[in-house]
């Protein structure tokens, strides 16, 4: 059988990775581009299309830094990682942690982590520290402890380069298949590391002559999250989309840079929207993701709606983890069972046929 290349090995010359760079996998990357046929026509869109990052390894986005980013702290002599997280990166931390044969810790706000994310961490064996504050709060304590002395240790939230670099793979992965860049990519802003990432990787694939010309960036905070929009920190931060509910994201002004480098916006979505996005991918297209991933989803819909956008203009939706991630979400937002006796009859009338 042929081995198909790993995500890091596949894009080794656009990455800071050597020959002593450990071999790190659990199979992350190539990910499917799949068009969204009805919900664009609904929208009157010909081109939309969404990057489904849930079928990462842990399920979600994060994977495609987190390879790089563990590998190379082994690669510099650490014995463990440490992140701050709303779930996603504690998540796949533990995990490459895992894989890697080092410590992980997490430190995470106290009781506002979806269960599904929570529960991976803890079973690869991270050891977790739930602490009164935000995730804001979080990372300030998560950068003092990795600056100690004691432990050699690497954080490996978006502050660290490594992530980014990895994470910027998925921008590559759209080109290839596409056979070109798109016109718009939209997205979920949260810590802002994701914006960055991509709007870095479309600039390198044209630097290279892979693709000519480069997206316009659309990222979309929840409202109760919008420092970005509002332009300044969000002290309690409130939406139901946990992975970006983030007061005062690390990567506020490479994101912001993104936006006007690239000729886009960054925009608030109600989590109204975003829930109305969430069932439409799910019953529209069979695509289910976590809620905050379809952030971007509503926030096109929005410009759809306002006669915002070219009905030919090629647009991608990053969706940045999957459903299950928070299934008591899916379960609030799914109708109920029917309920009848083992007949025929029975189901018939609970069905009403």
């Amino acid at each position: 059988m042929t081995e198909r290349p790993r995500l890091v090995q596949h894009y080794a010359r656009f990455l800071p990775v050597t020959a002593a760079t450990p071999a790190l996998s659990l199979g992350e990357g190539f990910t499917p581009l799949v068009q969204l046929r009805r919900l664009g026509a609904s929208l009157g869109l010909g081109n939309l299309y969404a990057k489904v990052e849930g079928t990462n390894p842990t399920g979600s986005f994060k994977d495609r830094g987190m390879v790089l980013a563990v590998s190379r702290a082994l690669e510099t002599g650490a014995t463990a990682v440490i992140c701050a997280s709303t779930g996603n990166t504690s998540a796949s931390a533990a995990a490459y942690a895992a894989a890697a044969g080092i410590e992980c810790v997490v430190v995470l706000p106290r009781g506002q982590i979806a269960t599904g994310k929570l529960v991976q961490t803890l079973i690869a064996g991270a050891r977790v520290v739930a602490v009164d504050a935000n995730f804001d709060q979080a990372l300030t304590v998560v950068r003092a402890l990795a600056e100690q002395d004691d432990h050699p240790v690497a954080i490996v939230n978006s502050v660290n380069p490594d992530r980014l670099e990895g994470q910027k793979t998925a921008a590559f992965e759209i080109c290839d298949d596409l056979g070109r860049a798109p016109d718009i990519l939209a997205l979920p802003v949260g810590n802002a590391g994701n914006i960055t990432a991509y709007w870095a990787g479309f600039g390198e694939y044209e630097a290279a002559g892979r693709v000519r010309g480069r997206p316009r960036m659309w990222g979309f905070q929840a409202a109760g999250a919008a420092p970005i929009v509002t332009g300044r920190p969000v002290e309690r931060p409130d939406t139901i989309a946990t992975a970006i509910r983030i007061g005062n994201p690390a990567s506020w002004s490479r994101a912001v840079a993104a936006r006007d480098e690239s000729g886009g916006r960054i925009q608030a979505v109600t989590d109204e929207e975003i829930l109305s996005a969430y069932r439409d991918l799910a019953r529209m297209e069979g695509v289910f993701c976590e809620p905050s991933s379809a952030a971007g989803v509503a926030g096109i819909r929005n410009a759809a709606v306002a006669g915002e956008l070219d009905p030919d203009a090629v647009i991608v939706c990053v969706l940045t983890g999957h459903g299950l991630k928070d299934p008591a979400t899916a379960e609030r937002s799914a109708p109920g069972l029917l309920e009848a006796e083992a007949t025929v009859g029975s189901v018939s009338v609970a069905l009403g046929w």
